[in-house]
């Protein structure tokens, strides 16, 4: 692609304001190959977002969101008001308008090698997707993996993107380093209502055949079941369905929600069901009429219902990092020293990050807890 010739200035009307206000914008980019699209590339000043949490023995978790706004256009997708601290919308703007961070590599390799470092886990896939079409053009991933092997840091990836598939190979020797966890996210499996209300993403049929292709390299892999949409893919054919086609692929674990609706994202998912199921807007009005989440109510039937399927499809039922969203690492591990403070397991990694004889980082967190007389958590 001719990316160059297809530069656009900011300074043309065409340009939006709150992306002209920034110091780090590189260039805006069309092209034909991406219609309806504008790629507005810029320099990361971090790609180490820290997630504040409540205490406990996770006080906060790290992501890299190597974009921002994705083309797979999902219209519940959670992570839409992000966009509008740039005078973005968080309809078609989160879907045509996409930051990209074109340097996120190099700088995420600096802020790993800092020795204040502690070698936390980093989950990527949690706001938007770092697999999502602009990664074929972009191929920002493959120095992130690298980055975050030879520095020692466990991570995990939630996608919906095929596209993971290219970097297969690559993950499989990062994994001999460092602990890594993969999802896919296949939340429809109805065709036609997938196209409708994911239109940017591949089909379930790809995204099961790299669930197959996951496990075929060696790698577990989960399936996050979510969002599961009152009334549309609560059914138990539905359900029993999409367990069935996950276990066939080859899923090690799935995890499943209930649709939750947060301003800005309910909005407009409300437009997409009055043009689709119209008739489906006064229970949606009501069940989501006072806050974010299902009703209680719902969850409870909603779990009494997926989760005998899924003990009868042999599947183990996946566990979500509590302050990311994505996949829970499986570098994990917690343990308190004689005066009751926390540790993570830290050192181990480290180690298995700067020694190339090393061990599995995996097996080095459970040899270092075992021989303390405590069992790791490993999820």
């Amino acid at each position: 692609m001719r990316w160059s010739s297809q530069e656009l200035s900011v300074d043309e009307p065409s340009a939006l304001p709150g992306l002209a206000r920034l110091n780090n914008l590189v260039r805006s980019v069309r092209t034909p190959d991406f219609a309806g699209i504008t790629f507005h590339e810029v320099l990361a000043k971090s790609a180490l977002n820290r997630v504040p949490g409540g205490g406990g023995p996770m006080p906060f978790g790290w992501t890299i969101n190597p974009y921002r706004g994705c083309s797979h256009a999902c219209v519940y997708c959670f992570a839409r008001p992000t966009h509008t601290y740039l005078d973005l919308d968080s309809g078609k703007d989160f879907d045509n308008e996409i930051i990209v961070k074109v340097n996120v590599a190099e700088v995420l390799r600096k802020e790993l090698s800092k020795p204040s470092w502690g070698h936390h886990p980093v989950a990527l896939g949690t706001n938007t997707d770092p697999y999502q079409r602009a990664e074929g053009r972009y191929a920002l991933m493959p120095g992130i993996i690298d980055a975050l092997a030879d520095s020692g840091t466990p991570f995990s990836i939630l996608t919906k993107g095929s596209l993971l598939r290219r970097d297969l190979d690559r993950l499989v020797e990062a994994n001999k380093r460092v602990p890594v966890d993969l999802a896919m996210s296949i939340a429809v499996y109805d065709d036609e209502l997938q196209q409708s209300v994911e239109p940017g993403t591949p089909t379930t049929k790809a995204r099961l055949a790299t669930v197959t292709a996951v496990r075929e390299h060696g790698l577990d892999c989960g399936v996050f079941l979510m969002p599961i949409m009152p009334y549309l893919t609560d059914t138990r054919a539905h359900l029993d369905e999409a367990l069935r086609q996950a276990k066939e692929a080859g899923a090690t674990s799935v995890l499943y929600s209930a649709l939750h609706l947060k301003p800005g994202v309910k909005e407009w998912f409300y437009l997409w069901l009055g043009e689709q199921h119209p008739e489906l807007l006064p229970q949606y009005r009501a069940m989501y009429g006072r806050g974010t989440y299902a009703p209680k109510e719902y969850r409870a039937w909603l779990a009494a219902r997926i989760k005998p399927l899924i003990r009868s499809h042999g599947l183990e039922r996946g566990r979500e990092d509590p302050l990311t969203g994505g996949v829970r690492s499986s570098a994990l591990g917690m343990l308190r020293d004689d005066e009751g403070e926390r540790q993570v397991v830290g050192s181990a990694i480290r180690t298995a990050g700067s020694n190339s004889e090393a061990p599995d980082t995996a097996s080095l967190v459970s040899a270092s807890l075992t021989g303390l007389g405590v069992q790791p958590t490993l999820f």
